[in-house]
C-alpha cells in the first residue's frame, strides 16, 4: 500500500512508521512525507531515509480550498492510497475529508472521545483522571472524531508532569501506529456502520484496546 504522511513538526510518529515499513514482508510503503512547515524537523529525517519530501505552506495560498487542492495534488500525483496525519496542525475541510473517506487517518494522545483538541496532557492532569493514552482512528470532518482503529492506555501517577505523562503516551504511540497502519495495509479492516472491526487480531497485548475481530 502506498502512504503519505503529513507532519508539522518533529516527525517521531512518522519515524515510527517508516521504521516499521522497513521490515521486508510490511504491506505499506511510505512514498513521500508533507509538511506545512518549512523547517519541520520530520522533513529531515524523511529526507535521510530517501523518502521523497514535499512542502506547502498554506499561507502561500489565497485561501485554504487552494492549500487543500495542491496537497490534493501531491497526493494523486505520487498514488497515495492512504495518508497519515502524524502531528499535522492544519484543520482540513469537510471536503478534503471527504474525498479521502476511509483512507485517512491520524493519531490523538487522549482515548477519544475524552480530550479532543490540544494542551490534552495539561487537561488530563487538571481533570484528576486515572488513566489516559492514545487513539488512531479514521478522521472525519469533525476534530478528533471518527471511527476507532486501536487505541493503548496508561495510569495517570500522582507525580505526574505534562512532560512525562506526554513522554509515556507517546511510547505508546510508536506502538499503536505502526500497528493499525498494518492492519489496514493487508485489508483486515473494515468500516461498518461507523465503527471498526479487524480480521485475525492477535497482535494486541493487555495494554491495547481495539474493536474485537
Amino acid at each position: 500500500m502506498r502512504v503519505a504522511v503529513l507532519i508539522s513538526g518533529r516527525g517521531s510518529n512518522m519515524k515510527a512508521l517508516v521504521e516499521s515499513c522497513k521490515a521486508p514482508a510490511s504491506p505499506a510503503n511510505i512514498v513521500c512525507v508533507v509538511s506545512n512547515r518549512p523547517h519541520a524537523r520530520g522533513l529531515d529525517l524523511a529526507k535521510q531515509s530517501g523518502i521523497e519530501i514535499h512542502t506547502v505552506e498554506q499561507k502561500n495560498y489565497p485561501d485554504r480550498l487552494a492549500f487543500e487542492a495542491e496537497l490534493n495534488a501531491i497526493l494523486t500525483s505520487t498514488d497515495i492510497e492512504l495518508v497519515c496525519l502524524a502531528g499535522f496542525m492544519s484543520l482540513l475541510t469537510e471536503d478534503f475529508v471527504k474525498r479521502w473517506h476511509n483512507r485517512l487517518i491520524n493519531i490523538h494522545p487522549s482515548l477519544l472521545p475524552a480530550f479532543k483538541g490540544l494542551n490534552t496532557h495539561k487537561r488530563v492532569l487538571v481533570s484528576g483522571v486515572r488513566i489516559s493514552g492514545c487513539t488512531v482512528h479514521y478522521v472525519r470532518s469533525k476534530m478528533d472524531e471518527g471511527p476507532i482503529i486501536i487505541q493503548a492506555a496508561t495510569t495517570v501517577q500522582s507525580n505526574d508532569t505534562e512532560e512525562t505523562l506526554s513522554a509515556r503516551v507517546l511510547e505508546l504511540e510508536h506502538q499503536c501506529y505502526p500497528l493499525a497502519l498494518k492492519w489496514i495495509a493487508e485489508g483486515r479492516i473494515q468500516v461498518i456502520d461507523e465503527k471498526v472491526t479487524i480480521e485475525n487480531l492477535s497482535e494486541i497485548s493487555n495494554q491495547f484496546i481495539s474493536p474485537t475481530s
